[in-house]
C-alpha cells in the first residue's frame, strides 16, 4: 500500500502556465496521493482554472484560497497547516509549473519509508552526467552563490535550499514549525532550516544536518514565465541577514515550539 501524501501547490498568478493534464494524468496513477491548491490572491484567472479539476474530484483537488497576496512562504505555511487536517503520513510542497516532474514523488516517498530517521527530503539541481537538469546560466550562478550563502548562513552543509520540491515527514515535530509565520516572504526553506536548527540546540534530539536528505533531481526544466528575477538575488541576501538575526546569532530568542 502506498503512504499517502498530501501535495501542496503554491500559487500566484499561474493561469498561463498550469498543467491540468498532468495533474490529472498523475492522479489517476496515484490514488493515496491529494493535491491542495493555494490560490496567493492571483488576479489572472488562476481561480477558475483550479476549479476545473476541483469540480471533477473534490477530494483528491483541493483548494485554499488566500484573499490577499501573502508571498510563497505565508501561501506554504498556511497550505501545510491545512494540509495536516487530513491527517497524511507525509506532507510535501511542489512548485506550480512542475519543473520537477511529478513523478519523482515515488522515489522521495520510498526513502522515506525505507529512513524512520529521516524527517525531510530535500530535492537538489545538481548538473550530473545522466541526469536531464536545464537551468539558465544566470540563474545557474547566482542559486550557486546564493546557496553557498545560504549554507554558510545556516551553519550546515546543504547543496541546494531553493528547489522547489520537498517532502516532509507528517509529524507533530514538523508541524510545530508551522505554527507560527515567517520573518520573510520567500526564504520558506532557508527560515524552516534555522528554526529546526534553533528548536534542537541543548536538546537530546539530533541535529537538523542528521534528519535531512539531500536527493538529487533526475529531471528539472526551467520552465517559461519563472517570477524570479535578477534583482530578488539581493533581496534573498538580505533574507539570510534577516534569518540570522531571527534565529541563528547568539542568545537569539527561541520561538514556541
Amino acid at each position: 500500500m502506498e503512504s499517502s501524501a498530501t501535495i501542496v501547490i503554491p500559487c500566484y498568478n499561474e493561469a498561463l502556465r498550469f498543467q491540468v493534464p498532468k495533474f490529472k494524468e498523475f492522479s489517476c496513477t496515484k490514488p493515496a496521493v491529494r493535491f491542495l491548491f493555494v490560490d496567493d490572491g492571483s488576479t489572472d484567472g488562476t481561480g477558475q482554472v483550479l476549479e476545473g479539476p476541483h469540480r471533477e474530484d473534490p477530494p483528491r483537488f483541493a483548494i485554499c484560497y488566500l484573499s490577499e497576496n501573502k508571498g510563497k512562504a505565508e501561501t506554504v505555511r498556511q497550505g501545510v497547516l491545512c494540509a495536516f487536517e487530513a491527517s497524511p503520513v507525509y506532507v510535501r510542497h511542489w512548485d506550480a509549473d512542475l519543473a520537477t516532474p511529478l513523478d519523482t514523488l515515488a522515489a522521495f516517498c520510498e526513502l522515506l519509508d525505507a529512513r524512520p530517521d529521516l524527517e525531510m527530503v530535500f530535492g537538489a539541481w545538481v548538473r550530473l552526467l545522466g541526469r536531464m537538469i536545464e537551468r539558465g546560466a544566470l540563474r545557474h550562478y547566482l542559486g550557486r552563490v546564493f546557496a553557498t550563502a545560504a549554507s554558510l548562513t545556516l551553519g550546515l552543509s546543504i547543496y541546494d535550499t531553493q528547489c522547489g520540491a520537498k517532502l516532509f515527514r507528517a509529524s507533530p515535530v514538523i508541524q510545530a514549525l508551522f505554527q507560527h509565520p515567517f520573518v520573510t516572504r520567500w526564504l520558506v526553506d532557508v527560515e524552516l532550516l534555522a528554526w529546526l536548527i534553533q528548536v534542537r540546540r541543548g536538546t537530546p534530539l539530533p541535529p537538523a544536518g542528521e534528519v535531512i536528505y539531500e536527493f538529487p533531481l533526475p529531471e528539472w526544466h526551467d520552465v517559461a514565465g519563472s517570477k524570479v528575477k535578477a534583482q530578488d538575488f539581493a533581496k534573498g541576501l538580505f533574507g539570510l541577514v534577516r534569518i540570522y538575526w531571527q534565529y541563528l546569532r547568539p542568545q537569539a530568542p527561541t520561538r514556541a515550539r
